[in-house]
């Protein structure tokens, strides 16, 4: 079995680890594949422009895995929409024998729910333009592969933390942290467990559901996390906000943990993913930040 990662950033290159030490054959799309460990088959490829290299014979499973050059509408829509469009244009030419294609998204989708629950049953509501760009690339995906026999995942990620990603600890170190006057549900995942999810979902023998919400078992108010931090760092806790200040914090795919209400304020429920048998190797912000700080994971660069 061949997977192909349609972009092999940090989060990619952990997935395509996983996949080859599970006995596949990994080849992995990059802008400079010379970056990728020997354990992933690397090739130049730029999703946006649509210069792409062929589609290994064999591919059975593609994991489109985007992020956006910046923080900017123009730049999401050519990544997201455009590199996913060349991307399905290239699997539907190559006539390989692709069985499921996995699009890592974002619970951006569903903008603010005024720190209430959601999850893959409710209406995605973005709330700026990145979760609605994001959205339509969800949809380009489900449109496009209707009727191919492939069966499309949407992974809906929540923010992002692990070896690389230390944003907010950095920010707890250098004294800028700032716990939000009113309460913020923040929703995380460690990039161990997104990448393991990715090849979860992409293993798992029984036809997979169209979307899945990637998050950890404890949606966190931010304080709480800063506080732990500190805890952890043997510093005193953050100040707090003006109420008047809007400090908040973020989610989704490509979002730092910290950024003011970027995600929005809600309580993602990961209920469904874990239905399927995945675990968690940090389960809650607890572990998953204990591991950074005493180095865990530092794979490659």
């Amino acid at each position: 079995m061949t997977v192909l990662l349609a972009g092999c950033g940090d989060l990619g290159t952990e997935a395509g680890l996983r996949f080859a030490a599970a006995g596949h054959r990994v080849v992995g799309w990059r802008r400079s594949p010379e970056k990728l460990p020997a354990a992933i088959e690397g090739a130049a490829a730029d999703l946006s422009r649509g210069e792409l290299p062929p589609i290994p014979a064999d591919t059975t499973a593609v994991v489109v895995s985007i992020a956006a050059d910046a923080p900017t509408e123009e730049a999401y829509r050519a990544a997201y929409v455009d590199g996913l469009a060349h991307v399905l244009d290239a699997v539907a030419a190559s006539g390989a024998p692709v069985r499921r294609m996995l699009f890592v998204s974002s619970t951006a989708v569903y903008g603010d729910a005024d720190g209430g629950w959601v999850d893959e049953a409710t209406t995605p509501s973005p709330g700026g333009f990145s979760g609605r760009i994001i959205r339509e690339a969800e949809e380009l995906l489900y449109s496009r592969l209707r009727g191919t026999g492939i069966s499309p995942v949407v992974l809906r990620l929540g923010g992002i933390y692990g070896p690389g990603r230390t944003r907010l600890i950095d920010q707890v170190r250098g004294g800028s942290a700032v716990i939000p006057a009113e309460s913020r549900f923040t929703n995380r995942i460690h990039r161990d467990d997104a990448a393991a999810a990715i090849v979860h979902l992409c293993l798992m023998a029984a036809e997979p559901a169209p979307v899945y919400l990637g998050v950890d078992n404890e949606p966190a108010e931010l304080g709480e996390v800063l506080r732990f931090l500190a805890g952890e760092l043997g510093l005193p806790e953050p100040g707090r906000a003006e109420p008047a200040s809007g400090v908040g914090a973020g989610s989704g795919a490509g979002s730092r943990v910290g950024e003011p209400s970027r995600g929005g304020n809600k309580r993602v429920s990961n209920a469904l993913l874990r239905g399927t048998g995945f675990e968690f190797e940090y389960p809650s912000f607890r572990e998953g930040y204990r591991a950074i700080l005493a180095g865990v994971g530092e794979r490659h660069p």
